[in-house]
């Protein structure tokens, strides 16, 4: 019935949302935030595209329906094709330079500063937040350490626009009519930020892509992008500390010469792998190993899409998908609580006593996060949304201020 429902609003999408367009921060990579454009693009398929730069592969660009983004002026700055971060104090500006007036339906997939697109009183403006700017807000003082700024008069400028950033992004969320966060943790984040309130759904996850792997071998996995935040040292170190268990880690990335470095021999260091490569490993992994507090935890999905058992943080959006029991007919992972070597050695010798995690509850886990899923959800909210501005509309003025007070 939901499919059904779902074709009939996609065929009907033009006459009941009016224009619409869609603002992404950038177009680089094919990632996380990238299939969540890929998915909405396919529920507005009329959607006009917008983006501080685009740069998108176009061996890719299909994912995107053909599509080219309306770019900012960063687009035609010098060196913005491998260094577009660096002129992040301009970004908010730039986002503000779209003349998005001419829609009826904003949608906004943000994780720095897409939300903060200028929008009207007769406009529908629904942000789909992967999280606030994380380096502005919670982990500010993390990000000053791990980039070696504690110090200094360049830790002061770093400090001085990264609180400029929350100004501006705190004001920009009172544009939203609609917040909708990619986990509840990030809801808690969106609360904190903004003072508001966000729906859940979860990002969409190509789960049919991965086939149940039943018969797992003697090894751990990492399969990460090799930036501070995901700790991959840090697990390398724990499991130099077992040098009876094997780790294989895949991926590549700034942190890889410090990994590289505390490898021991039972650590085999793969680098980037093609994805046939990856879901092969995850489907023959004994347990996938994650130390990172994502915001959501994609890579873990997948893992649980093959049938896989994972080990990870306690914190962040981790919590939200494995299923921490001893019961085999619910369990599909287990939690350590900190990020620590002694705490990740403890979480293995936990797994390796307790009875095997069955394959096919670790499926059915990951089932939760599908595509379909996510376009329904996702749809359920911009039309409340929608309804929501339209009742809005048609109240008096004085009866809104009478209800207001």
């Amino acid at each position: 019935m939901a499919n059904v429902t779902l074709a009939s609003n996609l065929a009907n999408d033009t006459r009941r949302f009016g224009r619409v367009a869609l603002v992404h921060e950038w177009l680089v990579t094919y990632a996380g935030s990238e299939k969540v454009v890929e998915q909405i693009l396919q529920l507005f398929p009329q959607a006009d595209l917008y983006s501080v730069v685009d740069f998108f592969p176009e061996s890719q660009r299909r994912v995107l329906g053909g599509r080219h983004a309306t770019t900012s002026f960063i687009q035609h700055l010098p060196r913005a094709r491998k260094s577009f971060r660096t002129y992040l104090p301009l970004m908010p500006l730039a986002i503000e330079q779209f003349d998005l007036s001419s829609y009826d339906l904003v949608i906004s997939s943000s994780h720095a500063v897409a939300k903060g697109v200028l929008t009207g009183p007769n406009q529908v403006h629904v942000s789909y937040v992967h999280s606030p700017i994380r380096y502005a807000w919670d982990l500010q003082h993390q990000y000053l350490c791990e980039a070696g700024l504690q110090r200094g008069m360049k830790s002061w400028i770093v400090r001085a626009l990264l609180h400029y950033m929350r100004i501006w992004d705190q004001r920009t969320a009172h544009g939203v009519d609609a917040f909708v966060a990619n986990s509840a943790f990030v809801g808690r984040r969106i609360r904190k930020a903004y003072g508001s309130e966000a729906t859940v759904v979860y990002p969409p996850v190509d789960v049919e892509r991965f086939e149940l792997g039943e018969q797992h071998e003697e090894f751990y996995l990492i399969a990460s992008r090799m930036v501070p935040y995901k700790r991959i040292p840090l697990i390398v170190e724990a499991f130099a500390a077992m040098p009876a268990r094997r780790l294989v880690v895949i991926g590549d990335g700034a942190d890889f010469a410090r990994v590289k470095a505390c490898a021991t021999p039972n650590v085999t260091l793969l680098g980037y792998q093609p994805d046939e490569v990856l879901v092969d490993y995850m489907q023959r992994a004994r347990a996938f190993v994650v130390a990172a507090e994502e915001d959501f935890g994609i890579s873990v999905v997948e893992a649980q899409a093959c049938g896989t058992p994972v080990i990870a943080l306690g914190r962040g959006g981790s919590r939200e998908i494995v299923v921490d029991s001893p019961d085999p007919e619910r369990g599909t992972g287990l939690f350590f609580s900190e990020q620590s070597v002694e705490s990740i050695v403890d979480a293995v010798e936990r797994f390796e006593r307790q009875p095997p995690l069955k394959a096919e509850v670790c499926r059915r886990n990951a089932m939760r996060f599908t595509e379909e899923r996510f376009k329904q959800e996702f749809l359920n909210v911009v039309e409340r949304a929608m309804d929501a501005d339209k009742v809005h509309a048609d109240t008096p003025p004085l009866v809104r201020r009478w209800h207001s007070a």
